[in-house]
């Protein structure tokens, strides 16, 4: 029986100098007895040059080595494919990034497991840890569909050793980086069976997918800024209306002194402004250049590759990028029903937490679904949830449903429970980033001793001093942001869409119909008019290829956007 139908775990990693003598007698067995590549010999052991700065990963159940791949670095002049072909042969250039897999090999008994394609895989991405610009391999015809899964391409040239024969393939490792997402669901199924002990991430390497592809249009160096008055942003959550009147008369009056002027090192009174306005003790506030640098800071201090995750799915996709492909900890998902219109069902997902995390995180109101989960029944989830298991709660939007609706004050008396706010999207300080987490001071305080001085900007400290400040103006927007979010919700649905999820923040999440253009021909036809939207399914494959955010605007806005989808979701 294999590991994959027994459910034993497979155990990757390198390979020790211990496990050498190993490797080549199990060369020797499969290579020599077995495919007759080459003559068995009396010391019952196979190796080359090659092996005296060759690499080995390999894949262990129960300590026994069960598969393994060798890789052959550039810098020493010598590949296994120089055995073969002669290098003006090659269709690739032999440089100093080029690295060589070569003998893949699993065990006759676990040929139908995993542990060939997690040995292909953990190889080529340490490849592109190493700074590999291109992977060589000659791999056996009878696993050539392998190495094409992962992204290899033949060139035709076949090689014959003994009674084997090897075709030549290569892969430029930008090429190979594209395709590395893909594997994440199977890679996320396999986990539960995969004790990954390797100095990189199990899940693939790769920047979190966000919006902000309108720049593409605007030019990310600022050469055409004007070009931003006739793209539309909407797939990102940036706020419609501009910053409050105090907080732009600060920054005008004083623009040339902020910007050459070091800021107050721990953005001290922006701290106390927080605790002033939203009753907390300082003790509980933490600052940092916006959400994102306080996620990547703080959950890589909390959590190691052997902690367990829960998210919300589909939700803000920063999280579970940073617990897979980041840190590389076991992270679970908790679904939500489309039927119930993505809101969570509270009896389920207290359940769900009772099977024991280090961390679970809840984005409430969550993105990109808009929905929200009163503070009283989040409470009683918190107070029911084993007291070993920390809760981030993300309030990003929060604030369009009411900043007295925050769980800041239950956070901060709490022994578990982290808030974190963001001060851009509510304040329209996007472009400033700076944020804030409020949590038990036991929590807190260790966190200050890894947050970097001057972390928060002098203008971002000093516009979101003057925005905490302004709340009447804020309010205001808010109650504007409703009535135009339902006015938008009302005209996408006479557009046809199959349906929109009720939020209650500055964004909505619509499906498509059937019959009608799939998400990414539709949002490609409408960069055409200078629309820019969200495919949420990238971060949560759930949502399938039928599902578009689209960020609420201005009312003329939101007509010029309406017209344009008018027009784009013809068939």
């Amino acid at each position: 029986m294999t590991a994959a139908r027994s459910g034993k775990k497979f155990t990757l990693r390198m390979a020790t100098d211990a496990d050498r003598d190993t490797l080549y007698r199990l060369r020797h067995e499969v290579y020599g007895r077995e495919l007759r590549q080459h003559k068995p010999n009396a010391d019952e052991r196979l190796l080359d040059s090659l092996d005296t700065f060759n690499t080995y990963f390999v894949a262990c159940i129960d300590s026994e080595i069960v598969g393994f791949i060798s890789v052959t670095p550039p810098g020493h002049q010598s590949y296994s494919i120089d055995k073969y072909l002669d290098r003006d042969e090659l269709p690739f250039p032999i440089t100093d990034q080029l690295f060589e897999l070569r003998l893949l090999t699993v065990l006759p008994e676990h040929r139908y497991s995993p542990a060939a394609f997690l040995l292909m895989y953990a190889a080529t991405v340490w490849v592109w840890t190493q700074g590999g610009s291109r992977i060589a391999a000659i791999g056996r015809k009878e696993v050539r569909d392998l190495y094409l899964k992962v992204g290899m391409q033949p060139h035709g040239l076949e090689i014959h050793s003994g009674e084997v024969t090897f075709e030549l393939m290569s892969a430029e490792i930008a090429e190979l980086y594209k395709t590395w997402p893909r594997f994440t669901p199977i890679l996320r199924k396999l986990a539960p069976r995969v004790d990954w002990q390797l100095d990189f991430p199990y899940f693939p390497p790769d920047a979190c997918y966000h919006g902000g592809e309108s720049f593409k249009a605007i030019g990310d160096a600022f050469d055409s800024l004007d070009r931003r008055e006739i793209v539309i942003n909407a797939d990102v959550l940036d706020a419609w209306f501009p910053p409050s009147p105090g907080v732009l008369a600060a920054l005008r009056e004083s623009l040339e002194w902020l910007a050459r002027t070091s800021p107050p090192t721990h953005s001290e009174g922006l701290i106390r402004t927080v605790a002033a306005v939203r009753g907390v003790p300082e003790a509980s506030l933490l600052a940092g250049a916006g959400s994102s640098s306080l996620i990547y800071q703080v959950l890589r201090e909390w959590l190691t590759r052997d902690s367990r995750t829960l998210t919300l799915d589909p939700s803000y996709g920063e999280y579970t990028h940073l617990f897979e492909k980041v840190i590389g900890c076991r992270s679970d998902l908790h679904a939500l029903d489309p039927a119930r219109g993505y809101l969570p069902h509270i009896a389920s997902l207290a359940e769900h937490i009772q099977q024991g995390y280090d961390l679970v995180v809840l984005v409430n109101p969550n993105s990109p679904t808009g929905r929200y989960v009163p503070r009283q029944e989040l409470e009683t989830l918190l107070l029911d949830a084993p007291a070993r298991t920390r809760f981030w709660i993300d309030e990003t939007y929060l604030d369009y449903v009411g900043a007295d609706l925050s769980l800041e004050g239950f956070a901060a008396k709490s022994s578990n429970v982290v808030v974190c706010k963001s001060l851009s999207k509510v304040y329209a300080l996007s472009g400033l980033r700076s944020a804030y987490l409020c949590g038990p001071a036991a929590l807190i305080q260790p966190l200050r001793a890894i947050n970097p001085p001057w972390a928060v900007g002098l203008p971002s400290q000093v516009a979101a001093v003057m925005a905490l400040n302004d709340t009447e103006y804020y309010t205001g927007r808010y109650r504007e942001t409703h009535l135009l979010r339902e006015s938008l919700r009302a005209s996408l649905l006479d557009l046809g869409m199959a349906s929109v999820v009720p939020g209650v923040a500055n964004f909505l999440m619509a499906h498509l119909q059937d019959d009608g253009p799939d998400t990414e021909t539709l949002l490609s036809r409408c960069r055409d008019f200078g629309l820019y939207l969200r495919n949420p399914a990238v971060t949560s494959p759930r949502l399938g290829a039928r599902t578009v955010r689209i960020a609420v605007k201005d009312g003329a806005t939101n007509s010029r956007m309406i017209e344009i989808l008018r027009q784009c979701l013809l068939p």
